[in-house]
């Protein structure tokens, strides 16, 4: 995400409406309720002062919308789209079951509409891709279970890996906040609150798919010795790749999250990599990784 901060401060420094605009975009943890909160907060602050427009851009993801195939606890055949009222979605689903991510979302909407800050957020599922910013260039689930398989010698995924996953190369996000930004920065309106809740999926994959990209991957960059794709129980993958949080493991590895960005196309987004690009990809971040 370090790439899409990066890459905004420099269409934010062409704009001739910057100084009209008070704008903050969140790219760090969407798991930081208070950091998110206190951010909307501060730009209320900035509008009761100034009497300028204020707008926050928040960095969420799709494991807020997925279920619990493994344990049962909770299916989710619906594939969303971000014309519906993701946020009603989300407090239903809080009702039952807090997440922080999840949590957070309801936070930056409701409180911006306390505090008259317009809100936007941008729901991502797996994001790929070699980033161009000056940090971290790298996502999170991929690279995650390319590191364990290299630890373990083998590829693994939770169970049989039938849940369904969207994702999207970090390039094309960065383009969708370019998006959002820049007609932000027009005066344009756009989709916030209760409905600017947006979605940035480009392609789907399944997790078992994923997990023999990673496998083909390393057996060909000659890092592991074989193609086979072990399965791990949830409470196992947990303690790999979620910190022993096996809530979180079902969510982030293993659940059916899926989603239809129509309100970005609509916006002008038009995603350029391919399923291609999304194949290639698993021989670039091996590599980099290794």
């Amino acid at each position: 995400m370090y790439a899409i901060a990066y890459h905004l401060i420099k269409v934010a420094n062409k704009s001739s409406f910057w100084d009209d605009t008070h704008l903050v975009i969140h790219t760090a943890s969407g798991f930081d309720t208070a950091a998110a909160k206190a951010l909307v907060l501060g730009l209320g602050q900035r509008k009761q002062a100034t009497g300028k427009a204020v707008h926050y851009i928040h960095t969420s993801g799709t494991s807020n919308l997925g279920d619990q195939p493994i344990t049962g606890k909770y299916y989710e055949s619906h594939i969303f789209s971000d014309e519906e009222n993701i946020y009603a979605y989300e407090k239903t689903r809080e009702s039952q079951h807090t997440y922080a991510q999840r949590t957070t979302d309801l936070a930056v909407v409701e409180t911006g509409l306390e505090q008259g800050v317009e809100t936007h957020i941008i729901m991502s599922p797996t994001i790929y891709g070699i980033g161009t910013g000056n940090f971290n260039r790298q996502s999170i689930q991929i690279p995650t279970i390319i590191r364990s398989a290299l630890k373990a010698g083998q590829a693994e995924a939770i169970g049989e890996g039938k849940g369904i996953w969207d994702y999207v190369h970090i390039a094309d996000l960065a383009k969708l906040y370019e998006i959002l930004l820049t007609k932000i920065l027009n005066g344009e309106e756009v989709p916030s609150g209760e409905k600017g809740i947006i979605f940035s999926s480009s392609g789907r994959y399944s997790w078992a798919e994923l997990s023999h990209g990673v496998a083909d991957a390393l057996f060909t960059l000659g890092a592991i010795k074989t193609r086979d794709v072990k399965s791990l129980t949830l409470e196992e993958a947990a303690e790999k790749w979620a910190g022993g949080l096996v809530f979180h493991a079902e969510l982030g590895f293993a659940s059916n999250s899926r989603t239809d960005s129509v309100v970005s196309r609509q916006l002008g987004w038009k995603p350029q990599k391919t399923v291609e690009d999304w194949k290639a990809n698993f021989i670039e971040e091996a590599r980099l990784i290794i």
